[in-house]
């Protein structure tokens, strides 16, 4: 008796054994190639002052809270953005707002009251009125004894059409403020009549239900959610191990927390290989420690924290403090 039992408790460690040796092959590097491909840099608003965000809600207004600032640009206008491509970005992130008379604005804010001399809804306006503001009306770093940027941004709000006009073959994180479902048809109309190689630089994050309508409009497009993108890690870290990828992590965005990337299955090279094969991008973003989502690689400590010739995608607020980390400049 004692003999079976040896010889059936033998079976299953070498069961197991197989299983964990077939579970480590799958996912190690040590026979995975890097992907090929330089850091997809992407720069969160641009070159745009930053802002103290204690205590920060979702009506506060950060313009009151800008930081003493340098050699930096209003937020969301052409100009933040070409110095964003000439410091070393390779896609900027922004936000947009559909107009009464059919054009998308690329803003910040739902209201106009914080940042320019316009009041309301920013949707609520056309595009022909939201031209005439100042973008840089409300900006202060001293309780408001002065306004570095007013008078600077008359009629610098883009529309979407002259943003993806002016940079050509540029890459670009558009979020869809709203959770409208209308304005997911009103973004693929839109997006459409744009060439294939335009539309593959576009990455599309937003509400649940506009981003749902947009992605069945335009299946190609890359999108993601708050919501799809906790469920891909999750999704991910329990069916990783196979090297499946989980349908919650294709065709779209994924982000990954720095903290959390390493002990995500194949990381770094194998997991890349996967998710892009599954139509998705990767970009890496800051620590996540619970709670609301983390922000970008905004640390030093952060960006040597990833693989040394880590070939994916980069989030950052700072994007002069990375992409002089990256030789970029």
């Amino acid at each position: 008796m004692a003999t079976k039992w040896r010889k059936a408790s033998a079976g299953v460690i070498a069961l197991i054994a197989g299983v964990a040796a077939v579970i480590f092959l799958i996912n190690t590097n040590m026979l995975a190639a890097r992907p090929d491909g330089q850091p997809i840099l992407l720069a969160h608003r641009g070159m745009a002052p930053r802002y103290d965000m204690t205590g920060v809600k979702a009506g506060t207004c950060t313009a009151t809270r800008m930081l003493p600032s340098g050699d930096v640009f209003i937020e969301n206008t052409i100009a933040s953005m070409r110095a964003s491509f000439d410091a070393g970005a390779d896609a900027v992130e922004f936000d947009i707002h559909p107009t009464t008379d059919g054009e998308f604005a690329v803003f910040h804010d739902w209201t106009l009251d914080c940042r320019t001399d316009g009041h309301g809804v920013t949707r609520e306006h056309s595009m022909a009125d939201l031209r005439k503001l100042d973008v840089g009306y409300g900006y202060t770093a001293d309780d408001g004894k002065t306004f570095p940027f007013r008078g600077k941004g008359i009629g610098l709000m883009p529309t979407l059409r002259e943003v993806l006009e002016t940079f050509p073959g540029k890459g670009f994180l558009i979020n869809i403020k709203s959770n409208s479902p209308k304005e997911g048809e009103l973004l693929a109309a839109y997006l459409k009549p744009y060439p294939k190689s335009v539309r593959d630089k576009l990455f599309v994050y937003g509400g649940e239900r506009p981003t749902a309508v947009l992605k069945q409009l335009m299946p190609d497009l890359k999108t993601t959610t708050r919501v799809s993108a906790m469920a891909c890690l999750k999704d991910y870290s329990r069916w990783g191990w196979s090297g499946i990828v989980p349908a919650s992590c294709s065709n779209g965005v994924v982000y990954l927390p720095v903290n959390i990337a390493p002990h995500l299955w194949g990381w770094p090279y194998r997991m890349l290989d996967r998710f892009r094969s599954a139509g998705s991008e990767v970009f890496v973003i800051g620590p996540y420690h619970g709670g609301n989502y983390s922000s970008g690689v905004d640390t030093l400590k952060d960006y040597k924290d990833l693989p040394t010739d880590w070939p994916g995608g980069i989030m950052t607020n700072e994007l002069t403090l990375i992409a002089g980390a990256m030789g970029r400049h």
